[in-house]
């Protein structure tokens, strides 16, 4: 009973919750988690990053690369390559990262959620990207793990770019890995790995 009026308070479970409050934005979370890997409990990042590695190996195989003829087989550069397809294929998982790191976010109360792996698919598949990667399992394995070290260690800008706002914060500390996991890759061509 209220003091005041003598009429009883409503109960919380009386008062009627907005829809929006209580939706659980699924789309952002699947896309967030990469497909729900991020709800896998051991290491997550790790799996968000090998996402990223097959994504890569799926543009290269459906856009495969056309190589200029003569060039040293250790630094061939493509005429074609897949790079075409897989730059807006990098804008769009940016960008969806962006949101979707956002939204889990604020979804979970966290401001950087280790459920959230979209930013490690991104990051990891940027590696390759801008390394104009060859298709071979040794620059697969060495690019995954150059990624995961920057990615773990955070050398300059990572771990600043982690205070942007939101999405922003979550997804631009794993683009910086990616470029310098790219130009490591870079440089373990032209020593002729």
């Amino acid at each position: 009973m209220n003091a005041d009026s003598g009429a009883a308070l409503p109960n919380a479970t009386d008062v009627p919750r907005s829809p929006v409050a209580t939706r659980k934005p699924s789309v952002a979370l699947f896309i967030a988690t990469a497909c729900g890997l991020g709800y896998i409990p051991v290491a997550p990042g790790t799996w968000g990053s090998l996402a990223g590695m097959l994504l890569y190996f799926v543009v290269q195989v459906v856009f495969p690369p056309a190589f200029i003829p003569g060039l040293r087989k250790s630094f061939e550069v493509p005429v074609w390559s897949a790079a075409w397809a897989g730059i807006p294929i990098m804008a769009v998982i940016a960008a969806l990262g962006v949101w979707s790191a956002t939204t889990a976010a604020r979804f979970w109360n966290v401001s950087d959620p280790q459920r959230v792996v979209i930013d490690e698919v991104s990051g990891q598949h940027m590696a390759y990207l801008l390394a104009m990667a060859p298709l071979n399992w040794k620059y697969l394995l060495l690019g995954f793990i150059l990624f995961r070290v920057f990615d773990i260690w955070k050398p300059f800008p990572a771990r600043q770019a982690e205070s942007l706002p939101g999405g922003w914060g979550i997804m631009a500390d794993d683009w910086v890995a990616g470029i310098y996991a790219a130009i490591s890759l870079w440089l373990a061509r032209a020593a002729g790995l």
